[in-house]
């Protein structure tokens, strides 16, 4: 006697299987004494079991997503993050930011985190340069802090960091050095300003087994130009952002990880060589660029 089949093609035995063993396994999470736990681990396991369901996943396919995965994992180390790669190249980290980021008023936009950022970045002062002689074409960069009513946010923290003009950030250099990245503080009127570089495209790491995905799905690597804020202060949401570089051929492309959004485009006005400085500071026989950047940061409850 043939058996009943679904639209699918599968039987109503075979989907009873599949059913029975979801339901076990959702049961084996019943006794988690962490609530959030329970209900992370239970929510896993239907979105896993019907991913597999849904694409009739093979035992071959199965296998090589586990070396996949091996394989990130062991690329990975202190100064290289896969697995933030993986979640940037599948838009799991915007996704995991849009949730919990959500709109405030007229808050700055929160964008990815990345794999490049370092606790132990230089503290400078105003106006200094973050550069410590990575290459590039010297860009100022200046602008306010304020809270979403309007009022500045005087000793808010700043980190900035960023790649040189060869698309690479110091950590994936082989001789220790630190450099386009520091920290500065906002000034009594919630001020900041520094030298830094003019952003420039760059391919994320794709030797690996994230470029190697990217690869096999006819996707580039590359990201558009951009240079990374993280502002904390107290009582405020802290933001992690990057600015863009209007104009950047890449936005017109895409960028790898899904981190660009149009309020965070900003033009980045070249200035010819001999063009006087905002600070006084003798660049040379060079051009350079200015920008502005004012952010807005959230209630921290918000």
């Amino acid at each position: 006697m043939t058996q009943a089949t679904t639209q699918t093609g599968i039987s109503q035995a075979q989907q009873q299987v599949e059913e029975e063993l979801v339901e076990r396994v959702l049961a084996s999470f019943d006794n988690a004494p962490d609530p959030r736990l329970k209900q992370i681990m239970q929510s896993l396991t239907v979105h896993l079991h019907d991913f597999i369901r849904d694409v009739r996943l093979t035992e071959e396919e199965w296998n090589k997503a586990i070396d996949f995965l091996t394989a990130v994992g062991h690329i990975t180390d202190d100064k290289r993050q896969e697995f933030v790669l993986l979640s940037d190249t599948l838009g799991a980290s915007m996704q995991t930011i849009a949730v919990n980021n959500q709109a405030y008023a007229d808050a700055t936009e929160a964008t990815v985190f990345g794999p490049f950022f370092l606790d132990d970045a230089p503290l400078v002062n105003n106006g200094d340069d973050i550069a410590f002689g990575a290459e590039g074409q010297p860009a100022w960069v200046e602008g306010t802090v304020t809270d979403t009513d309007g009022n500045p946010v005087p000793g808010a923290r700043i980190e900035v960091w960023e790649c040189d003009e060869d698309g690479l950030y110091d950590v994936q250099y082989t001789d220790g050095r630190m450099s386009a990245r520091a920290h500065l503080f906002t000034d009594e009127q919630g001020n900041y300003r520094f030298w830094g570089l003019t952003p420039v495209p760059y391919p994320i790491p794709h030797d690996g087994p994230v470029g190697q995905m990217l690869e096999a799905v006819g996707r580039s690597p590359v990201r558009a130009a951009h240079l990374h804020f993280m502002v904390t202060a107290p009582g405020q949401r802290t933001l992690v952002t990057h600015i863009f570089v209007d104009g950047d051929p890449q936005l017109a492309i895409g960028d790898s990880v899904f981190g660009v959004k149009d309020s965070l485009i900003k033009r980045f006005e070249q200035q010819p060589a001999g063009t006087p400085t905002p600070d006084g500071r003798d660049v040379g026989e060079q051009d350079w660029a200015k920008t502005r950047f004012d952010i807005v940061l959230a209630p921290a409850q918000a």
